[in-house]
């Protein structure tokens, strides 16, 4: 086990304890996803916790925490447990492939962006979102498990190692965007950890997706000097062949 998963697993097995499933049609996201369903008959979507942003019913979902586990499966989705660096999936077997808020948290984000195109079809869509640049960093980023942050400029790069084209992206994110607001957090959580959990579930989301702005989508990679996140949606080319998988294969 990676020691940014062990981290992670630290923070998020916590977190979704006490946490109840939010609805995929409760985020601005759900316009791109729902447009996408009709030629996505078979889909995936990598870390969702309990904030998936594909529908439940018909979707494949990897997670490594329990309790995401048992409720995503008593709401009728195809949930495993798994590191997304080995995905227990054949080959080209998906048409869409979601990883909202996953790469920055993961040692190894490129083997985990090679199996997203080993097991997304040609053509295929993936859609990802990344926080951007290491100057913003706070320690926001240390408490939620983050890797590191991303320079946009590097992206397209690192996207067309693996086959993957950026098509388009938008500003994204819902971060606390005031240090003092992200300080007083991290001292409720350090000092009355279940009250804070309870005040982030059942106030601070609902208001944080309440206030959730358009995603204003553009051709390409966004001007993003100043952006603190960004959702990109690629294709994977045709005739790109992909590494065979080193993992065992669970599906049919």
């Amino acid at each position: 086990m990676h020691d940014s998963t062990a981290i992670n697993r630290h923070f998020y097995d916590a977190l979704w304890s006490g946490t109840e499933l939010t609805r995929p049609d409760c985020f601005n996201t759900w316009p791109l996803i729902s447009g996408l369903l009709r030629l996505s008959p078979r889909r995936l979507e990598l870390g969702p916790g309990l904030r998936p942003r594909l529908p439940l019913l018909g979707s494949y979902f990897i997670d490594l925490s329990p309790p995401v586990i048992t409720q995503l499966t008593a709401h009728g989705a195809i949930a495993a447990a798994a590191d997304c660096v080995g995905l227990p999936f054949k080959d080209n077997k998906f048409e869409l492939v979601c990883a909202f808020d996953l790469l920055e948290h993961a040692d190894d984000d490129r083997q985990i962006l090679e199996e997203v195109s080993r097991v997304l079809k040609e053509d295929g869509v993936f859609i990802f979102s990344v926080p951007l640049h290491a100057r913003l960093w706070t320690k926001f980023d240390d408490l939620v498990g983050h890797v590191r942050r991303y320079d946009p400029d590097d992206l397209t790069g690192m996207l067309a190692m693996y086959g993957l084209v950026l098509k388009k992206s938008a500003v994204y994110g819902m971060q606390p965007s005031s240090p003092s607001l992200v300080n007083f957090g991290l001292w409720w959580l350090e000092n009355f950890r279940k009250e804070a959990l309870w005040c982030y579930n059942r106030l601070l989301m609902p208001l944080g997706l309440f206030f959730q702005k358009k995603l204003e989508f553009v051709d390409g990679l966004i001007s993003a000097a100043d952006a603190d996140e960004i959702v990109l949606v690629c294709r994977k080319q045709t005739g790109v062949a992909c590494a065979p998988t080193k993992y065992p294969v669970a599906d049919s």
